[in-house]
């Protein structure tokens, strides 16, 4: 077995050794205090566990630099490591068995990650492990239902902040160096323990509610501290324990809560019980929207719902990862428009969540949101659009039909008959169908155990509801008429949905928008009178959450290729200027550039790009200031980097001509990206930026910009960089390749495409699944033909099964650009 197949665990072999194991107590001990030295690569950690066992040999999972000492029940063993894998021997029915290893810091967010602040020289330390990178800081079985109670022990610099899953027990001073011991946590799985350490800046708190008295923390780098919100951080955090408390009938699980913004992180955040780590992304660095704040607050709750869906009761392996994302993801709009003041959440969800739904559901490698996992390379890209936004709007369905009372009722008995435990779909199913008195059986075999989704339309001739691949839908159909030149909802019909095709009478109407309310998981199609009403009077519907359905239809439709791209984007223009959502605005002007990039057909695109240009100019320059510039400006940044119409205007705002707005650190950049992409910026110029914002995101910025110039010479290095330099961060990477890939390129990079295929597998087997992933999609030829990628297909039947899927999602993106655009 090579080094990645052992790194590959499966769902075979971990559920056999989960039959023969029970894990009761972990030890984990790391000396961090290697971590300032940037010639240190390493840390030492040492790992104790007690466990039973019923066979008489099994392994430990571990990825780090050396094993140096295996002691099994007292001996010490030979170190038997493959480099994933370290095999004990010799077991009884109690053991206890420690291993002493080097670890390696980790530069790519996976495992216990190092990052150095250029801003004060300072170090901080981060883990990250879900699905299975636990095993890179300490040995363990790195797998959902081998749970344990687990005490850290951490070394590190004195003065530094550390944090783990509990709180802090013991603390032992040393000269220049701390050991902080952390009280024992409840039963937990390898992947939501943590460390977190490093001189955090740090704003603390407290949640009260009855006799629970909970201590709050909020974490930033020390450089970034002057643009911490902290107190917005916390109220949202108080509003949501006070309303999960109430909710799930079960008291918050876990002593502390403690919330730490981080650099270089691959997610949006991640659920560790008591020390939820958060992108930095979410401290603003400059002007920042209403639905950035909003955002912010649905992850927020999001993360905190999984204290209990997650961490008090757990997958029993990865195919049930719905179990917990699906119902955060709900929760996470529920709960923000329950008990925060982002009231409107559920139109972010309809038309920016659901959206990521829709593309992943129609991609040849969709799969039922209680998926077939069979290891851990498929876990790790299963973290998608199916598991995530389809299963949350699927519960939303759900909730309409137990009711909502019935749905938390049955969450409550699932928490108090599995705490601290780990289940499947069926326990689950169990509680439901018990408080709601609904047998789930059939509903959950339409909607969690199949693929794809329906499409339905209103035929008004035959006054039917018809969908395309059946499924049982409770819906609501709205009929909006003109009066005094705006669209009214004159009626709202609530009906079920079951067959292919079902008998409705409806009223006369201008525009008849299906799943008005969004109660249902479907795309929902326009009748031409209906698409000729919203091209005329979208923008004046009153109703949030009507007018992002609308947008959502419209966006469907144009990326199926229903929908001209040409009329969607003057449609864009013609409403989008007045979109007060700020949400659903974002959303707009996003979809709008990519329909142009990719859906346009080739002899309309210059034009088309110009037209769009314009359009952000004179939003950004007669808008006044607030949110909607914002939205409009960065909007004029992207599209900026194809054409130079305004190159002028732009480097005269950089050099301190009066602009129409403030321009932040973050918005410069954006500017400079692409003026470097028309030829109009220069090594100088970015050297120059960069004094002035010489950050963590400084420094990433300005590869981006040296990335973008058209020049042959620059894209080729950058492409030599991005494949051969393993000391790139996972955040320095995305940058070389985002520049690469910057502006009107194809013509300067198309000549990689070979070299492309020729790499991709390699670049697999040697990288992390993180690192590979990066490139393998950041990477991918915008061909104007599918024939280099179905020969690599056809080539490489052989290759990992999630490699090809990942090529198979990029071969379908290219697939329907070009079968859009030759529509048109």
């Amino acid at each position: 077995m090579s080094a990645h197949e052992a790194a590959n665990l499966t769902r075979e072999e971990t559920a056999a050794r989960s039959a023969a194991i029970a894990l009761h107590a972990v030890r984990v001990e790391l000396d961090l205090t290697t971590a300032p030295d940037p010639l240190r690569s390493g840390f030492a950690t040492a790992t104790t566990l007690a466990f039973e066992s019923t066979a008489e040999e099994t392994w430990l999972d571990f990825l780090g630099e050396r094993v140096e000492r295996v002691v099994v029940n007292g001996t010490e063993q030979p170190v038997e490591w493959d480099g994933a894998r370290i095999r004990i021997r010799g077991l009884g029915v109690d053991n206890e068995v420690r291993v002493e290893a080097v670890g390696a810091f980790s530069r790519s967010g996976e495992g216990l990650h190092r990052f150095v602040d250029p801003v004060d020289g300072q170090a901080y330390l981060y883990t990250q492990y879900e699905p299975a990178d636990a095993r890179r800081v300490m040995a363990c079985f790195e797998q959902p239902d081998l749970k344990a109670r687990y005490t850290f022990v951490v070394s590190a610099p004195a003065g530094w902040v550390v944090l783990s899953n509990q709180a802090v027990a013991k603390v032992d001073q040393g000269i220049g160096v701390q050991t902080v011991q952390f009280a024992e946590t409840l039963p937990i799985s390898s992947y939501i323990t943590a460390v977190v350490a490093g001189p955090y800046h740090r704003v603390t708190g407290e949640w009260v509610k009855g006799d629970q008295r909970i201590p709050l923390g909020a974490y930033c780098r020390a450089s970034l501290h002057e643009h911490f919100d902290a107190e917005e951080i916390l109220e949202i955090t108080r509003q949501g324990l006070d309303f999960y408390d109430d909710a799930f009938g079960f008291p918050y699980p876990w002593s502390t809560y403690d919330q730490v913004f981080v650099p270089e992180y691959n997610l949006g955040a991640m659920e560790n019980p008591g020390l939820v780590t958060f992108t930095e992304a979410y401290v603003f660095r400059g002007a920042s929207t209403q639905a950035q704040h909003e955002a912010r607050a649905n992850t927020i709750l999001h993360e905190m719902a999984h204290m209990w869906f997650g961490d008090l009761v757990t997958m029993r392996w990865w195919d049930d990862l719905w179990l917990k994302e699906s119902f955060a993801d709900y929760m996470g709009s529920h709960a923000s428009t329950a008990a925060t003041r982002f009231t409107d959440a559920w139109v972010s969800f309809a038309a920016r969540r659901k959206a990521w739904a829709y593309q992943a559901d129609q991609l040849p490698s969709t799969h039922p949101i209680v998926a077939d996992i069979p290891d851990l390379e498929a876990a790790k890209l299963n973290f998608d659009g199916i598991t995530y936004a389809k299963g949350a709007s699927v519960l939303k369905q759900l909730v309409a039909y137990v009711g909502e009372d019935a749905f938390f009722e049955g969450a409550r008995r699932y928490f108090q008959r599995h705490a601290y435990g780990n289940t499947t779909l069926a326990d689950l199913l169990a509680e439901l169908s018990d408080a709601s008195g609904r047998d789930l059986t059939s509903w959950s075999a339409a909607w969690l155990e199949t693929t794809g989704m329906s499409t339905i339309v209103y035929d008004r001739e035959t006054r039917e509801l018809i969908q395309t691949d059946p499924r049982p839908h409770r819906l609501a159909i709205g009929c909006w008429s003109w009066q005094d030149d705006h669209l009214v909802r004159t009626d709202l019909v609530e009906t079920d949905l079951v067959d292919a095709r079902t008998a409705l009478e409806l009223p006369d109407a201008d525009l008849i928008l299906i799943n008005d309310t969004d109660l249902t998981y479907a795309k929902a199609r326009l009748d031409e009178r209906s698409l000729d009403a919203v091209e005329a009077g979208l923008s004046g519907i009153d109703d949030a959450l009507a007018r992002g359905l609308v947008w959502s239809a419209l966006w469907n439709a144009t990326r199926d290729g229903d929908l001209p791209a040409r009329r969607y984007l003057e449609i864009v223009r013609r409403h989008a200027p007045r979109e007060t959502h700020i949400g659903l605005l974002t959303a707009a002007t996003a979809n709008a550039a990519f329909a142009v990039g990719h859906y346009v057909a080739d002899a309309d695109r210059a034009a088309e790009r110009e037209a769009w240009l314009q359009t952000t100019w004179e939003q950004t320059t007669h808008h006044e200031t607030g949110d909607a510039q914002l939205v409009w400006a960065r909007a004029l940044a992207a599209a900026a980097a194809y054409a130079d119409t305004h190159a002028a205007s732009l480097i005269g705002w950089l050099a301190g001509a009066e602009t129409p707005l403030e321009l932040d650190a973050d918005l410069r950049w954006a500017l400079l990206t692409s003026l470097s992409a028309t030829g109009h910026a220069s090594v100088l110029d970015a050297e120059k930026e960069l004094t002035r914002d010489d950050t963590a995101t400084g420094r990433t910025a300005q590869i981006r910009v040296l990335a973008a110039r058209p020049d042959a010479q620059v894209r080729a290095a950058a492409w030599v960089s991005a494949w051969d330099d393993h000391t790139l961060t996972n955040d320095h990477l995305d940058a070389t390749i985002g520049g690469f890939r910057t502006g009107d390129s194809r013509a300067l990079i198309a000549s990689f495409d070979d070299e492309y295929f020729a790499r991709i597998r390699d670049a697999w087997s040697e990288r992390s699944i993180e690192i590979a992933k990066r490139l393998v999609v950041g990477f991918f030829p915008a061909a104007d033909s599918l024939e280099p990628v179905d020969a690599w297909l056809a080539a490489n039947e052989d290759a990992p099964a999630a490699l090809r899927r990942v090529v198979v999602e990029q071969r379908d993106h290219l697939a329907r650009d070009l079968r859009v655009r030759a529509a048109q």
